[in-house]
């Protein structure tokens, strides 16, 4: 058996007997072991009981986390005309309409969130194949698909998180920064699972939260004990 670090057996030395544990002490886990040299980013992982390959069983969805996300968030717009210009002045990173979408084509995709005008919605299409692995096709559920694209734009730069759940059942997403304090990353993670319990699906049967488990970038992970 190879040799464990000295993070690592520091780690496990100090959440010996620490599991679920309530979101205040497992933060405060997490920002004890984020001892890298760079800000980590804080994370939450959702384990829940549906099968998303059943339509009636996908859980996706937006939350506005109240303390942002620590993270510089890129915007593209797909508009024209006065939608362009007000995604412009909004302070959209990339705004284009058939020559954005050449550009993303071409395997140039430099935003973290994608804004679509619905007249827009036939040309943004043509990408589904490339972005719809990468959870950036603009989706009217989640409010990027809108004509109100000041403020789509306002609230990706604002904190705000999508998620959506893989194909092993599990929700991920960032809440902050390690820099963060701890009242901060609570309310975080509170409204982040606040969000994904409202987005149980009809489907879903049995228990829906089976766990829930928060870290950071090179921390070990937490188990939380929530009211689920």
């Amino acid at each position: 058996m190879a040799k464990l670090g000295k993070r690592t057996t520091a780690a496990r030395e100090a959440l010996a007997g620490k599991m679920n544990v309530s979101i205040a002490e497992g933060v405060s886990l997490v920002k004890a072991n984020a001892t890298a040299k760079f800000d980590e980013t804080v994370e939450i992982a959702l384990a829940l009981g549906v099968d998303p390959r059943h339509a009636d069983q996908m859980v996706r969805g937006v939350v506005g986390l109240p303390n942002g996300t620590g993270k510089t968030v890129r915007v593209a717009v797909f508009a024209r005309g006065p939608k362009a210009d007000e995604a412009t002045a909004a302070g959209a990173d990339i705004v284009g309409a058939e020559d954005l979408m050449e550009t993303v084509l071409s395997g140039k995709i430099e935003f973290d969130r994608c804004i679509a005008t619905p007249d827009m919605m036939p040309v943004v299409g043509r990408l589904g194949k490339v972005l719809g692995p990468r959870n950036l096709m603009p989706n009217p559920k989640v409010g990027t698909v809108t004509m109100d694209v000041a403020t789509a734009v306002a609230n990706a730069k604002g904190g705000e998180v999508q998620f959506k759940v893989e194909k092993g059942g599990v929700v991920h997403a960032g809440v902050g920064k390690a820099s963060f304090s701890e009242e901060k990353l609570v309310e975080n993670v509170q409204s982040m699972i606040d969000a994904v319990q409202k987005a149980k699906p009809a489907g879903s049967k049995g228990t829906y939260m089976k766990k829930v488990v928060i870290s950071s970038t090179m921390g070990p992970g937490i188990t939380l004990n929530v009211e689920l």
